[in-house]
């Protein structure tokens, strides 16, 4: 079964998320099934919108770490490898997983993404690469493993956000839900979740009465605003130190956590901020907290 979806409905491309049992969580697939179904939707002249959805109950919740935290030798991409690591090794394969996300950035027809339930760790990463972001009040967005274990590899929360409003959410790892993510700035707008399918296809009606030539030029300008700062040497840096979260002291210390007492219960942890992970001991029990 396709892991990601491609429709024609007459002007509108549609991408969907196609991993409901694993809330939309990314493998080694999803990456390179997405940025072939963006292609295909930029290979029709008739498509002028590209809608990008996640099936079941959210978006994407972020990586399938279950499965990457606990790959072995000979089992696929090793999210934390046997040391000495190869950096370099690690930063091919997720610099291969930014590029594919990019392909909605740099995509000729413009991508609005419908998030509802989530969009989460990597799930933001895809969410935010899409030009416009339409929300459930309800959804959560955020990136949690900047608490420990991650850093978003496509960068987009600084240059969406701004310095400050970055800071705000990376330094915390906190999920904001889809009104806060539009005060923010970081969404064009947030409905009641019952609404979300109407707003987004008349936002997609709209635009697709637009020529796909002056899509094309509008999107090309203001990307190429973006990309003069330097966004892709800050995806470099990001998909660099996103390895090293993992294979820091702290990161293999929540790695063997996660094994000793199971995924769920160390992400929450991470999540609650009760776990010392330099000293590797829950923080009510370190001197002094």
């Amino acid at each position: 079964m396709a892991k990601v979806l491609f429709e024609k409905d007459g002007r509108i491309g549609r991408i969907t998320l196609n991993r409901p049992e694993v809330l939309n969580a990314i493998d080694d697939d999803l990456p390179r099934e997405l940025e072939d179904a963006v292609r295909r939707a930029n290979d029709d002249n008739h498509i002028h919108v590209i809608i990008l959805a996640g099936a079941g109950k959210g978006f994407c919740g972020g990586y399938d770490l279950a499965y990457y935290a606990q790959a072995r030798e000979g089992e696929g991409h090793q999210a934390t490898q046997e040391m000495p690591w190869d950096p370099m090794k690690d930063y091919a394969f997720m610099m291969r997983n930014t590029e594919a996300f990019m392909s909605l950035w740099r995509s000729h027809r413009p991508v609005l993404a419908k998030v509802h339930g989530f969009a989460v760790a990597g799930g933001s990463d895809i969410a935010l690469c899409a030009d416009m972001i339409v929300m459930a009040d309800d959804a959560k967005i955020g990136y949690m493993p900047t608490r420990v274990w991650g850093c978003p590899t496509t960068a987009m929360w600084v240059y969406r956000l701004g310095p400050e409003k970055a800071k705000r959410m990376l330094f915390t790892g906190d999920t904001i839900n889809g009104r806060e993510a539009e005060q923010m700035g970081l969404v064009v707008k947030s409905v009641p979740a019952e609404r979300l399918d109407d707003e987004v296809e008349a936002l997609a009606e709209r635009m697709a009465s637009v020529p796909v030539n002056q899509l094309m030029m509008q999107k090309l300008v203001v990307n190429q605003a973006i990309e003069a700062m330097g966004l892709k040497q800050t995806q470099m840096f990001a998909t660099l130190f996103d390895g090293i979260t993992r294979h820091s002291p702290e990161g293999l210390n929540f790695k063997a956590r996660a094994e000793d007492i199971g995924w769920k219960q160390a992400v929450r942890e991470r999540d609650l901020g009760t776990f010392d992970w330099t000293e590797n001991r829950p923080i009510n029990s370190v001197k002094g907290s």
